[in-house]
């Protein structure tokens, strides 16, 4: 037992001694140059806008069904306001027509008392915050006998 440990420790001593050498000046290379790292470099605040908000209000509620569908669905209400946000200069822009809030409907044959949520198409760089109200009520057209 005590010449394994002694071949352990001696046989190749300058070979290991060496290797132990080696290894501590990499980790302390490694090691300063990641305390000196620069963190990502950053834009100046000068260049950097806050995102504005507009809404818009009385903007009409689209009705999406199937086109085999011919019936004509009503909602309730039928104009909603849109609350967007964006770059700046692309809402100053903005104008209302660009803003579709649309209501999906394929899919439903016939339901009472059914509430729907609003889904708000906007133009690219901007995104809708809130839509109020937030869901509108699907009134079906009465069938005639």
């Amino acid at each position: 037992m005590i010449d394994f440990l002694r071949n352990l420790v001696f046989k190749d001593f300058w070979l290991k001694l060496f290797s132990l050498a080696l290894a501590i000046l990499v980790w302390k290379f490694v090691n300063e140059a990641v305390k000196k790292q620069v963190p990502p470099a950053r834009a100046p605040e000068s260049m950097i806008q806050p995102l504005q908000r507009q809404t818009f209000l009385r903007l009409p509620v689209v009705v999406m069904s199937s086109a085999s569908d011919v019936r004509s669905f009503r909602v309730d209400p039928s104009e909603v306001a849109v609350t967007v946000q964006g770059d700046p200069n692309l809402v100053e822009k903005l104008l209302a027509k660009e803003i579709h809030p649309i209501v999906d409907l394929t899919g439903i044959e016939s339901a009472r008392d059914l509430r729907k949520r609003i889904d708000v198409v906007t133009p690219s760089g901007i995104s809708y915050v809130r839509v109020d109200p937030p869901e509108v009520e699907i009134i079906f057209p009465t069938r005639q006998p």
